[in-house]
């Protein structure tokens, strides 16, 4: 931890361990902070809410039916507990409907395949399509290029490398021998390095119109059957889910087993054949996109704002349960503690639940951009996104003076919240990559309840493996009732959080960090990239 001298006595009550299992530690007398607790930890309503969101209302994938049932969900459940709530729209997106997605290897032999159709594929037209497998060769050139799309109608073409074994690496790494590990880790990076070659051949020519380069859309406009894709999170047998460049013709991605067979099959002349089946539509029109902001109106200072925020959408691979359904159940959750026992706050609360961050923060960056009254009021905004663990870790994101009110809040923390929390002051740099760096772009003290990442990365972040199931409820409990009693504190803090920014150090290459820019965000659909 990097504390200043006078932060020290601070973090000495921060870090003191509970003692074990026995009844829960306060270190204050205030009544507010043990009714939150007796709510938030005895009386809690984040499993059944987390059963709702993610398994009844499912994927949220921004333009689609899903996301606009989990934003009503929202509405009349903040409604019913008394929250004022809004749903404000900011843009639109691209509409689409996905149902089942089939695709079986019909030859050889016959086996059902694992397969997830990519955001925003058109589908088969609701009947079965069948072709023969290619891989993409070594092209020499652009006109090579040109030649041998001239080949590939009709059938698939597998446009993603292969990996050399779909063992996760920890596993490999413990118990292979060091040789094995060498030696698969040189075969991965050789057979990188060839599709990054063999790509390039796809290249639009200098001067064509924007949006004709990429092997993707080449394919699209050759009339190849359907586009294969893997790119594997490095766990056992998931996939992540990312957005089709092809618009007319569908791109599946499979598992990373269930690819490397079909490669295998292919690149050896072993004749394999696919069937695909594939429910979608896309809508001509583009949908409206909205944020839903619950409030709880300040009597004192009612143009100060503590924000709780998380995004709402998710891919739809899975169901989105720790991106971030479990963000969205912790900041719900915390508003409806804070709802029963802090009603009457010293500054205005806000919870956002945001849209399309997952193409860019959008939903935040444009709330942002369109309410300048809360940037400039912003005591504190805590953002969760990363996962089901408790959150271990807040870093004051390199606000260089915010630690003395972070280490005030959290010292009036029961033990058992804090003995595991990580107070990092002032961060070794912003730690980017999600909706509070929409509010740190324009100086707005805005912090991360920051969960361990390692297992989030490599098994349900963006794959089809993101279900309920993985979800741990006594840390779900915990991260509400720490951010209902974290915006508690923040609201009734005597003294603003200062906006000094530290400088950052420099990158390992020697580079100077910067601190992240704001630009204005799109307020409606682009075409999705490659």
């Amino acid at each position: 931890m990097r504390f200043t001298a006078r932060f020290a006595a601070t973090a000495l009550l921060v870090t003191c361990a509970s003692g074990g299992a026995r009844a829960q530690t306060f270190r204050t007398t205030d009544t507010v902070m043990r009714r939150i607790w007796q709510l938030g930890m005895e009386q809690s309503e984040a499993e059944r809410l987390a059963q709702v969101l993610m398994d009844s209302i499912g994927p949220r994938l921004s333009g689609t039916a899903g996301y606009t049932s989990a934003t009503e969900w929202l509405e009349r459940t903040y409604r019913g507990w008394g929250v004022t709530v809004r749903r404000e729209r900011y843009g639109t997106w691209r509409g689409w409907r996905q149902g089942a997605v089939h695709m079986e290897l019909i030859a050889p032999r016959v086996q059902s395949l694992e397969v997830e159709l990519l955001a925003w594929s058109p589908g088969t037209g609701g009947r079965p399509v069948e072709g023969d497998v290619v891989t993409v060769p070594d092209l020499a050139d652009a006109a090579a290029a040109v030649q041998w799309l001239r080949t590939v109608r009709g059938k698939f073409v597998m446009i993603s490398p292969p990996e050399i074994m779909c063992r996760a690496p920890q596993e490999l790494e413990r118990w292979a021998r060091p040789a094995t590990v060498s030696r698969i880790s040189a075969e991965r990076q050789d057979l990188l390095r060839q599709w990054q070659a063999r790509q390039r051949a796809f290249a639009a020519p200098a001067g064509s119109p924007p949006g004709t380069g990429g092997i993707a859309r080449r394919l699209d406009s050759a009339g190849v059957a359907g586009i294969v894709t893997t790119l594997w999170s490095g766990g056992w047998g998931v996939n992540k889910i990312f957005s089709a460049a092809a618009e007319r013709v569908p791109t599946v991605d499979l598992s990373c087993e269930d690819y490397g067979l079909v490669y295998r099959l292919a690149s050896r002349n072993q004749g394999p054949r696919l069937r695909l089946t594939a429910d979608a539509q896309g809508t001509a029109a583009e949908v409206p996109m909205v944020n839903v902001v619950g409030e709880l109106r300040g009597a004192e200072l009612p143009n100060e704002y503590v924000v709780l925020m998380a995004h709402l959408d998710s891919w739809h691979g899975a169901t989105g349960a720790t991106d971030n359904g479990t963000g969205t159940i912790t900041m719900l959750e915390a508003m409806r503690i804070l709802r029963e026992a802090y009603p009457r706050p010293r500054r205005t609360i806000l919870v956002a639940h945001w849209g399309g961050e997952e193409q860019g923060a959008l939903g935040s960056q444009s709330f942002a951009e369109d309410h300048p009254e809360v940037i400039a009021g912003l005591q504190a905004a805590f953002n969760q996104d990363n996962g089901t663990w408790r959150a271990d870790t807040l870093e004051a994101q390199g606000f260089a003076l915010a630690g003395a009110n972070l280490a005030r809040w959290v010292s009036q923390l029961p033990a058992e919240l804090s003995d595991h929390l990580r107070l990092v002051v002032p961060g070794p740099q912003v730690n980017a990559g999600s909706d509070h760096t929409s509010f740190i772009c324009r100086g707005a003290p805005a912090f991360r309840l920051q969960s361990a990442y390692p297992e989030y990365r490599q098994y349900t972040w963006h794959t089809n493996r993101d279900t309920y199931d993985k979800i741990v409820i006594e840390d779900l409990r915990n991260n509400a009732t720490l951010a209902a009693m974290l915006a508690y504190a923040a609201s009734e803090d005597p003294q603003q959080v200062p906006r000094d920014q530290s400088v950052l150090p420099s990158r390992p290459n020697g580079q100077p960090r910067v601190w992240p820019r704001c630009g204005p965000p799109p307020r409606s659909f682009a075409r999705p990239g490659p």
